[in-house]
């Protein structure tokens, strides 16, 4: 490829089987260390460094200070929406694990996809909009005015949203479900909003989210299939 943009130094950025792991483990929404990505590539903490540098340098980690210690964390939610992409068409193209652990079922279900809920319970809350005349899907997810309503009965703040420079709503590809659940800055306020009330929480060192019963009775209730 001649012109435009180099998409062949991403790929090679993100082909790597070690950097590709420390990328989808930031996928929580988290910022980790060195050590903690190292773990999570199963490398050492050198080589970890030296991945971590030149996933920097591509553009697709930022760096954060706290004290003493230096945090890594995803660029934008662009290369968060690029990395649940490529993992959903690496999955319909058969490119999975060949042994599969107790947590696949949990992270199928729910889990956190760069701030924003992912799995089957994503996906229903994507599709219960829809179906509910609340999210417009024709062109681009947009709200509907009923969407509106409901969102601010909801407990969400769509003015403070629309000044920040992320979009309020776009789609992203489920790797597990293969549909599409909420992205943008309000599918990481309904996250935020339903932790608030207590139907679920993130799992401590995980990409999961558990949902208590009592919350799974409201989310369906309040987002039914």
């Amino acid at each position: 490829m001649k012109d435009g943009p180099d998409i062949a130094r991403i790929a090679a950025l993100i082909g790597d089987p070690a950097r590709a792991n420390m990328l989808v483990a930031l996928l929580s929404g988290r910022a980790l260390t060195a050590t903690e990505l190292a773990h999570e590539a199963g490398v050492t903490q050198q080589t970890a460094s030296t991945h971590l540098a030149r996933l920097t340098e591509g553009g697709l980690l930022r760096q954060e200070r706290q004290g003493r210690h230096k945090y890594h964390a995803l660029a934008s939610e662009d290369v968060g929406h690029l990395l649940e992409t490529l993992m959903g068409v690496a999955a319909g193209s058969g490119h999975l694990r060949s042994r599969i652990g107790p947590r696949d079922a949990a992270l199928r279900k729910a889990r956190i996809c760069y701030r924003h809920l992912a799995g089957e319970m994503g996906t229903q809350l994507y599709d219960s909009l829809q179906a509910q005349g609340l999210l417009d899907c024709e062109d681009g997810p947009r709200l509907t005015p009923a969407g509106q309503g409901f969102m601010r009965d909801f407990g969400i703040d769509l003015d403070a949203l629309r000044q920040g420079r992320a979009p309020l709503c776009r789609d992203c590809l489920d790797w597990s479900e293969r549909r599409k659940h909420l992205a943008g800055s309000l599918g990481r306020a309904l996250l935020s909003r339903i932790e608030a009330l207590g139907w679920a929480r993130l799992r401590p060192d995980s990409r999961i989210v558990e949902f208590s019963r009592d919350g799974e009775r409201a989310f369906a209730k309040c987002f039914p299939i």
